[in-house]
């Protein structure tokens, strides 16, 4: 099987449905749908039984966890997964009708490079309005920094890695915390492969008043410990040097947020000058949230 099509929900059984019948219309056919729900408690289970039960033509796998967080929902997806590739389909979106058959052919002129980690594509509205800016070309092989701090591209992107490098960087599980920024683990598989990146929509984005998106705040305020470690990371990495200003700046932002001492990250003393405006931006923080 070429495709794992995975999708990690909680609470979004109205919405499957909708992303279901994408996946029926998708003229490539080498994939699978594996769902984790994560401790959803609305009617996910019955509307997957039901979807699972009906008319589809391809395999469908649903398991059901204990709330823990997106991060490791997507954790068990890549276990559980049987695809050499790994889509992660939020629940609340869908895919275009070619999708899959884009990122199929994609992924063939690549698959024998061994520098790459996967291939990425472009999300859009659903009148087909792209997000963001698109790329400079129609194709490009770098990492997901460089796309973002050398190619200047900006917006949302779909990237589709491959299974067994996510199963080598997964995301970090962190005691008590229910969020793991996906930059996190993104730019750590930037530090060692590049993905195929082209110039074309093949996912339809709807973000939810409920969602990560909306209340990302105070999501990343209640896992501080995350937080840190992605902007904490950010410090060495080749990108520019505003960005790290800004990193080290978050940084503090949400250390403020940690009072476990030994799981503190450390950066390097000498962006130790940017605490008082990490400090700033937190007092800002705690006022938007309440």
């Amino acid at each position: 099987m070429l495709i794992t099509v995975f999708t990690p929900t909680y609470n979004r059984g109205h919405l499957l449905p909708e992303l279901f019948r994408s996946l029926c219309r998708q003229e490539f056919t080498d994939f699978e749908w594996v769902v984790v729900d994560d401790g959803s408690k609305d009617d996910t289970e019955t509307v997957m039984r039901e979807i699972m039960d009906g008319e589809h033509g391809f395999p469908i796998r649903y398991f059901k966890t204990v709330n823990g967080g997106k991060h490791r929902a997507v954790n068990r997806g890549v276990e559980e997964a049987r695809g050499e590739l790994f889509f992660i389909a939020d629940s609340d979106d869908q895919l275009t009708d070619d999708a899959l058959q884009v990122v199929a052919d994609t992924y063939d002129a690549v698959r024998d490079n061994p520098k790459i980690g996967g291939v990425c594509a472009l999300d859009c509205q659903k009148d087909g309005t792209t997000i963001g800016s698109g790329l400079p070309m129609d194709m490009i092989d770098c990492t997901s920094l460089d796309i973002r701090f050398k190619y200047h591209v900006t917006g949302d992107l779909k990237e589709i890695f491959l299974t067994r490098v996510l199963k080598e960087i997964p995301m970090p599980e962190i005691d008590g915390e229910k969020f793991s920024p996906e930059a996190l683990t993104w730019n750590r598989i930037a530090a060692k492969y590049q993905l195929r990146f082209i110039n074309r929509p093949i996912y339809i984005v709807e973000y939810q008043p409920d969602g990560l998106t909306s209340s990302i705040i105070k999501i990343r305020m209640n896992s501080p410990i995350a937080s840190m470690m992605t902007y904490a990371e950010m410090l060495y990495y080749n990108i520019p040097f505003m960005q790290k200003v800004k990193a080290s700046i978050n940084y503090w932002r949400f250390r403020m947020c940690e009072d476990r001492t030994k799981q503190r990250v450390r950066i390097p003393w000498l962006w130790y000058w940017s605490a008082p405006l990490g400090l700033l931006m937190h007092q800002r923080d705690i006022k938007l949230i309440k």
